[in-house]
């Protein structure tokens, strides 16, 4: 029933995550109370909310301008249903403006596969890098993405090398410019935290165990048929699904170098690895075991709900 549904792009499909999303935030609260600092106002809780769900949006587009899936609505599922095992990832607003900027950037870096406007996409690229890092400094990892890209489309003008840098400096110039007008210091808005936190006692819950165990086993599992089956796409798109699984990658070293784990710095990893299983989940002929497959990314999270 779940694949019968999703299996085709329908606007029913969105109002289903979206109410999935609303569910998982709204759990935040009721659920883990404890995890939140504060109590934001309703705007900033609007704003948060308003931010993931665009998210989402972001990623159907990405997947949808640039064929990375069979024109489904699976990616936006299980997004969602990674939101509802991990409300703690609407915890931090930062990293969910940051998420957001990433996104934008990996949009803008997959489609130069086009190979139009490919200076202005690297610009834009290291601009949205840049700008993401101001919100959480380790987004900058995802700046040598675009670099890889350019390997992947094989592109070897040099100064395209050089257009990503120029991007991301001129980020760094306006935070200096309007640290200097408002702060009277240069570096006061530059958010630099260097800090790495390797200690995973923080994840030392059911939840958090069983939301990882989820997302590592089918993350792993589905990661082994996407990178197979990478050969057997169109030649022209094969750079296009590297570059996702490498923005997976860095997505997890991401999430285990971040110096406050709660949680939410596990967004960053969402959209890659929902990709990903969303393309293994297309690879899946046997109708029972592809809804039993999707059944369980449902259930986990519902299970973790009641618990």
């Amino acid at each position: 029933m779940i694949t019968t549904i999703f299996s085709k792009s329908k606007p029913i499909n969105f109002i289903i995550v979206f109410s999935i999303t609303l569910i998982a935030f709204f759990m935040l609260s009721f659920k883990y109370p404890n995890a939140m600092d504060e109590n934001p106002s309703v705007l900033v809780s609007v704003g948060v909310f308003s931010l993931a769900f665009l998210s989402i949006l972001v990623l159907n587009f990405i997947v949808t301008k640039n064929f990375l899936s069979q024109q489904n609505n699976y990616e936006t599922l299980v997004f969602a249903l990674f939101f509802l095992a991990i409300p703690q990832a609407f915890l931090d607003y930062k990293i969910v403006v940051s998420n957001l900027f990433t996104l934008l950037a990996l949009r803008r870096i997959i489609s130069i596969r086009s190979k139009k406007e490919v200076i202005k996409k690297l610009f834009d690229s290291g601009l949205l890098i840049g700008a993401a890092s101001l919100f959480y400094f380790w987004a900058i990892l995802f700046f040598p993405l675009i670099l890889i890209a350019l390997l992947l489309f094989s592109e070897t003008t040099p100064k395209y090398y050089l257009v990503p840098f120029i991007g991301l400096a001129t980020v760094a110039l306006l935070a200096i410019c309007f640290s200097l007008l408002v702060y009277d210091d240069y570096l006061k808005a530059l958010p630099i935290d260097t800090n790495i936190n390797l200690d995973l006692s923080n994840y030392n819950s059911l939840q958090f165990i069983t939301a990882i165990t989820m997302l590592l086993s089918f993350g792993l599992w589905s990661s082994l048929f996407y990178l197979r089956d990478i050969k057997k796409k169109m030649r022209s798109y094969r750079p296009s699904y590297k570059v996702l699984f490498f923005a997976c990658m860095i997505a997890s070293i991401i999430v285990l170098f971040a110096p406050k784990k709660n949680g939410s710095e596990f967004l960053f990893l969402f959209a890659p690895i929902a990709v990903i299983i969303t393309n293994y989940i297309e690879t899946i002929e046997e109708k029972w075991f592809k809804e039993v497959f999707l059944g369980l990314l449902v259930i986990i999270p519902i299970v973790l709900l009641v618990l």
